[in-house]
């Protein structure tokens, strides 16, 4: 942290409140001496003083430790770049979900399918028919490995995604 950034921002703040350092020493319960260290960087005011301050002053804390405004037009652009990410994120997400109910209707319908099967008594039992019985019998619980093969595949690779981010 820059004390010398700091103290000139403090005084850049008061001085757009039009004040005086008396005036300032005044509302914070301190001598103007010490305000004058604060905006020279020789001192700088207390945690609690500081959070005073930024109320005081309608800035961020973090503005005032890092001595500068951030600029409006960098937040627009970070907001801008999270909405952007969130929205690719979103589109995954429903591609994914899309996948996982289309495996989810294959295993019900094969589940539905096979059960129509066994309720016809007038169908002959034939290898044929004992064949097509099974497959759709193994349908949902195909349709059950594939779909959660399918997550723990999507789960690896966002994991894998978020830990490139993160060690950049």
């Amino acid at each position: 942290m820059d004390q010398v950034a700091t103290g000139a921002f403090l005084q850049r703040l008061r001085k757009e409140k039009n004040l005086t350092q008396e005036q300032l020493a005044e509302k914070f319960s301190t001598s103007r001496r010490t305000v004058s260290r604060w905006e020279t960087g020789s001192n700088l005011p207390d945690i609690d003083i500081l959070i005073e301050m930024a109320d005081f002053y309608d800035v961020d804390l973090r503005e005032i430790l890092d001595g500068k405004r951030r600029s409006e037009q960098m937040d627009n652009e970070v907001k801008e770049t999270l909405l952007k990410a969130a929205e690719y994120d979103n589109e995954k997400k429903c591609q994914m979900a899309k996948k996982v109910i289309i495996f989810f209707i294959v295993g019900i319908a094969g589940a539905l399918i096979n059960q129509v099967l066994m309720m016809i008594d007038s169908l002959p039992r034939t290898f044929w028919m004992g064949l097509i019985e099974g497959i759709f019998a193994g349908l949902p619980i195909g349709a059950m490995i594939f779909g959660i093969s399918y997550l723990l595949v999507y789960i690896k690779e966002l994991k894998e995604e978020k830990s490139r981010i993160v060690n950049r």
